[in-house]
Formats: structure tokens, sequence, C-alpha cells
């Protein structure tokens, strides 16, 4: 009797204490940030919101609120709070909000990155992961390295066009290794257009304000008013299922080759995934490597046209490693530091996603416990943010941020720092399941690009390197490059010739 008796007096006190606990957190106050207007809040930005939310960070600190009607927004903004908040508190900052118009009807619930928390989301990251772990991500370097050659061909016969041949060697790479195509791919294949086309609609359907029924829910009832979503969604169904299709039709006749594809059919069941969730399981692929891949890639040859010191920086390592009379390879990598600082420093310089309002069910993320921080209070349900910008800018990780400097990234022995880290590729839980395939597309097409090539800015007409697109993916506004070849023309060819 006396054991019952204390066993319950101790339950009947961690009630008590966890008690306490909750109603001392929900005091604590939210996190600063601007005033808003009684009962309605404040007016989010309409655009280029990352770059208003850096202000804001400077001026409310590392982690500031805003505030629309009931929703609670929390915008992180600087380095060690996305490590503390985003990164330690990740498992209660795995869910995404909640998102009618695109998740529930565009994607009838199977786009893994609006995904919320949950026992689906972790099946699915778990057969991406094994899919595009590193030891994996190693057997996609041919293709890689083949697809870089031809980046390095076009953009010797047709320079003017790089940002299109980069766009290329992206819907090439991920085409390939998902469904195992054999043939470089064009950006204006039938098949790469249709996903294009596809991913044009997702990111209409995300921007803020498309569909009212985020805001209004009862929107949902209304007959007819999510009638495009729906006819969107049986298009975008019926283009994934029929490039699984074609893999199972060579599976049947032996000719599949290796592919992302061909890996989740033949492991349906040890990753029990239903039949429905593996077309958009695949064709999730082409939406999370190709925008980003090229877009890395464009902002790495920006980089190297305005920063003239760096890029001579990187060839006079290549010169030292590789010479002129054959390529750089993956095989180099561990010799080439200076290649991967400037690939690191151009993901921080101008990062592919920079964190803002436009798609919030995409990238947000929402807190499914109460998160205390710095005696703030990040309450459940919140909807919090991480602004890669501001981010990729604080001044105590990266002095003189706003400076392309690549040697930040090389410690005093001249190797790549271990210690040193940007979020390049989300926080926590959500971090990109693809980022190995990516981080070795932008390495050997920074090592190819600038062992063939001088890149310079033709003073006439001078590159704005803030003029991005305000979408999620950003993309640079068409600039022009000076090219002088490093390395003979027809040696060039000759290497990067295919099946060489």
């Amino acid at each position: 009797m006396a054991l019952i008796i204390a066993c319950t007096l101790i339950i009947l006190a961690s009630v008590w204490i966890v008690k306490q606990r909750y109603h001392a957190a929900r005091r604590l106050p939210l996190p600063p940030g601007p005033p808003g207007r009684w009962l309605l809040g404040n007016t989010m930005p309409k655009s280029y919101a990352p770059f208003r939310f850096a202000k804001w960070t400077e001026q409310y600190g590392p982690v500031f609120s805003l505030k629309q009607g009931h929703r609670i927004f929390v915008i992180i903004g600087r380095h060690q709070a996305a490590v503390d908040i985003m990164e330690k508190d990740g498992a209660n900052l795995a869910d995404r909000p909640r998102s009618i118009a695109v998740q529930e009807t565009l994607s009838d619930g199977l786009r893994i990155i609006v995904e919320g928390s949950g026992e689906r989301l972790r099946r699915l990251r778990r057969v991406l992961h094994a899919g595009l772990q590193p030891k994996v991500a190693g057997t996609y370097e041919p293709i890689q390295t083949r697809n870089a050659k031809n980046l390095v061909l076009d953009i010797l016969n047709d320079p003017k066009n790089h940002q299109s041949h980069a766009m290329r060697y992206a819907a090439s790479v991920v085409m390939s290794f998902t469904y195992g195509k054999t043939t470089p791919t064009s950006y204006t294949d039938p098949e790469v257009v249709a996903v294009k086309k596809s991913l044009a609609r997702f990111g209409r359907a995300m921007m803020p304000g498309a569909y009212l029924v985020d805001t209004y829910s009862i929107l949902r009832f209304v007959p007819g008013y999510l009638s495009q979503l729906k006819a969107w969604h049986q298009e975008e169904l019926a283009l994934f299922n029929g490039q699984l299709d074609a893999v199972r039709r060579q599976m049947r006749d032996g000719t599949a080759r290796p592919s992302f594809a061909r890996f989740i059919l033949e492991h349906q069941q040890q990753y029990q995934l239903e039949d429905k969730e593996l077309g958009y399981t695949a064709g999730g692929m082409f939406a999370a490597g190709s925008d980003t891949t090229a877009s890395a890639i464009t902002i790495m040859m920006m980089a190297a046209t305005i920063y003239t010191d760096a890029q001579a920086r990187v060839q006079e390592e290549l010169d030292n490693v590789v010479g002129r009379t054959r390529l750089p390879t993956f095989g180099d990598q561990e010799m080439l530091p200076q290649v991967t600082a400037f690939m690191l420093e151009s993901l921080r310089w101008r990062p592919g996603i920079l964190g803002g309002t436009y798609h919030l069910s995409c990238f947000a993320h929402r807190a499914t416990k109460d998160i205390i921080w710095k005696n703030y209070l990040i309450p459940a349900g919140a909807t919090v943010i991480g602004n890669h910008w501001a981010i990729a800018n604080d001044p105590e990780v990266f002095p003189d941020p706003h400076e392309f400097n690549p040697q930040r990234w090389i410690d005093d022995a001249g190797r790549v720092r271990d210690d040193l880290r940007f979020f390049a590729f989300g926080f926590g839980r959500r971090v990109c399941p693809g980022r190995h395939v990516a981080k070795r597309s932008v390495f050997i097409n920074t090592a190819l690009i600038l062992w063939a090539f001088r890149l310079s800015e033709n003073p006439a007409a001078k590159i704005d390197t803030l003029a991005f697109s305000d979408t999620a993916n950003i993309h640079a506004a068409p600039f022009e490059i000076c090219l002088e070849k490093r390395v003979d023309e027809n040696l060039v060819r000759e290497l990067c010739a295919p099946g060489e």
C-alpha cells in the first residue's frame, strides 16, 4: 500500500511540475517584432519578403514575431538562433502549415515537400534518404560528369545563353537519375516542358493570396471553387504515373537502367509505399533538383565573373593539381579545397532559397509544441520561417558578409573547415535529402567551368547581383559574361566529347 501511495504521489507531483512549467511558458512573451494594426496585426511584405525580414532582424533581434489575426509567425534571422531553434528543436518543427489548396487539393496529399509531420512523412523520407544517401549519390557521379562536360561545350558554343544551358544540365541530370534516361535532355523536350508546366502551376498556387481557402477553410465547400486545382492534379498525376509506367515496362523487358524510380518500384513493400505515392515520390525529384541546381550553377558563374581574384585563386589550384591536359574529376576533390570553398561561398553569398512569405506552406515550419528560446515563447501552432538571406549575412559568423570571400571556408592548414556551415539545404528534420547529389553537381561544374574558361564582366553591361526573381527558388535576371579560353579549344572539345 505504501508503495502505491508513493507512486501516486510521484505521478501527481510530476503532473503538477509539467503543468506549472506549461503555465510559466505561456506567461512568457513572444519574441519582439514590428507593431501591427489593432485586431488585424502585421501587414506581410508583398514582395521580396526576405530582404524586409533581414531589416527587421537588424531592428528587433535574431528572432522576431509577426501576427496576422490569430496566426503567429516567428522569423529566424541569425545563425546561432537557427542552430538553437531549427536544429536542436528540429523534432518539434518538422511539421508544415496546413495547405488546403496545394497539398490537399492540387497534390491530393502526396507532395512530400508540403507534407505535414507524421507517419507518411517518415515513410517517404526514409525511401528518399535510402535513394539519395552519400553512398548512393556517389553512383550518380558519371551522369553528373557527362552532363557537366556537355555544359562546358554548350557554353563554348553559345556563351550568351549560359543560364539556359545550366537549366538544361539540371534537367538532364535529374531526369537521368530519376528515370534512367540515357540521352542528354533538352530543356525543350516535351516531358521536361510538361514537368516545368506542373512546377509553374505549383508555384502560382502557392503564391500568398492565390487561394483564400487557406485562410477561410469553409471555401473548400463552395462548388467549383477548387475545380481548376483538381483538374491540374489529374494532369500532374497522369504525367508522373506515365513516367513511372515507362520504367515498369523497361523492368519487365530487362532494359531498365539504375534509377530512383526503379529503386522505389523494387523496394515498394520494404518501404511500405502505397501505389498512389510512387508517382509523386519520383516526380518530386525533378521539382527538388532542377530549379535549385540550375540557379546554384548560375550564381557560381556570376560570382566568378564579378570576383575575378577569387576565380584566379581557384584556377591556380586547378593548374597545380590537375594541369591543363586533362579534366578535373570527382576524384580530385580532396586536393581541390579552393574549388569546394568557392562552391560553398556561392551557396552562402546568394542562397537559392532566400526564406520569406512566398510559398509559406512549402518551406515554412510549424511548431507542434511550445518552444522556449531565451525567455521568449514560440507557441505550438506558430509558423516558423528560417530566413536564409539574413542568416547568410550574419556578421558574427560570416564577417563582412556582403563580400564574396571563399577563404572564410578554409582553415589555417589550407583545408575546408568542418566547423562552419550554412543552411543552404534547409533545417532540422526537413533538410533536403538530395543535398549530397546537389553539392556534387555544383562542385563538378565549378571545377570544369573554371578549368576551361576565365570569366569576366563586360564593363558596358554591369551585373546587378541582387536582381533575382521573387520566387521560392530564386533565379538571377539575365546577365552577360565575357569568356576567355584557358585551355586550347580543340583539347576542350576532345576531352568533353560524348563518350570520353
